[in-house]
This record gives C-alpha cells, sequence and structure tokens, in this order.
C-alpha cells in the first residue's frame, strides 16, 4: 500500500528527494489524504496491467483516452536537474494529474485543507489521480528514477501555473469542493 504523511520543509540540509518527514513522522492513509484532497488512488499489477484490466476499467469509467509513458533520471531526461527543480515548484493545472508507476519511484506533494504538505510515495503499481485545481510538486526521491504512464482525457495539457493561481476557475471549483 501506498505510503503518505505530512512532509518537513526542504532546506539547504534536506533535499526535495529525501523522505522529509517530520520530527517525530505523521503517517496519513492514503484513504484520508483522498477525503481531504480529492486524491484518488489505485494499486495496480505493473507487469500484468494489460491482462488484468483494472486500467481498462479506470480509464473507461474516468474517460481517459490518451496515454504516453515517461522515464525521468539524469540518463533520459535531457537537462534533468532542471527540470526535476521545475516539476517541484508549487503549481496546479486545469485538468486532473494522471500517474501510474510502472518502474522506479517518486513523491507527489499535495496541499491539505490546512495548506500543509501531505508527501505521497509513488511506487510501481501505484496509479494517483490529482483533482483539477489541487497545488501539488512532484519529485524523484534519492533512487532518480521512474517510469510512469501519464493519462489524460482527450489531448494532453502539460500546461502548469504557479501558485498563486487562486482566480483560476479551477482552483476556485476545488476550494469549493475540498475546504
Amino acid at each position: 500500500m501506498v505510503r503518505c504523511w505530512y512532509a518537513a520543509d526542504v532546506t539547504p540540509e534536506r533535499d526535495q528527494r529525501s523522505e522529509l518527514q517530520l520530527d517525530p513522522p505523521q503517517p496519513i492513509d492514503i484513504q484520508q489524504v483522498g477525503e481531504l484532497t480529492g486524491v484518488l488512488y489505485w494499486k495496480i499489477d505493473a507487469d500484468n496491467y494489460k491482462s488484468e484490466g483494472i486500467l481498462d476499467k479506470i480509464r473507461k469509467e474516468r474517460g481517459y483516452s490518451y496515454e504516453d509513458v515517461i522515464e525521468v533520471s539524469p540518463d533520459t531526461l535531457p537537462n534533468y536537474e532542471q527540470k526535476i527543480k521545475n516539476f517541484f515548484e508549487e503549481h496546479l493545472h486545469t485538468d486532473e494529474e494522471i500517474r501510474f508507476a510502472l518502474a522506479g519511484s517518486g513523491y507527489f506533494d499535495v496541499r491539505d485543507p490546512q495548506d500543509r504538505w501531505i508527501r505521497i510515495a509513488l511506487e510501481k503499481g501505484d496509479l494517483i489521480v490529482l483533482p483539477a485545481g489541487i497545488y501539488h510538486r512532484f519529485t524523484l526521491d534519492e533512487k532518480n528514477y521512474i517510469k510512469a504512464m501519464r493519462l489524460f482525457v482527450g489531448e494532453p495539457v502539460w500546461t502548469p501555473y504557479n501558485r498563486p493561481a487562486d482566480d483560476m476557475e479551477a482552483r476556485k471549483q476545488y476550494v469549493h469542493k475540498f475546504s
């Protein structure tokens, strides 16, 4: 099962790729994360997802019609260090962000209603859906590798809107639903 916890701030001594555990740690269950933030989660067999059928069912129910696969690592992503810093800038999207980890691992951080960071450790077989309008960020962990399927409704939209973006309609709808 996916691990989640309230996260500490990044400091010069604490890289964004570290666990950022608070002292003492404050774990939170993924179901509670979903209730607080609207994040959805499934565990899928990443080696057998084509025959298993769970991903196809989710795609059909949620209208995901486009997919691609991205590998993020120093060897596979040009300008890797800068891209990782960009992914870690707090932002939102006007559409859901859907990621299915096929290999490797990383962290999605989302804000709870009190504006505290919750860190979600994504590993092989984890599928996560971040709702439109949620402030979030992404980074790899210290292994520096993830291979993930990205899913979209229709053509992909890659535009991040860095915080503050509170006047955007997607953000207003999100806040109305989850505050």
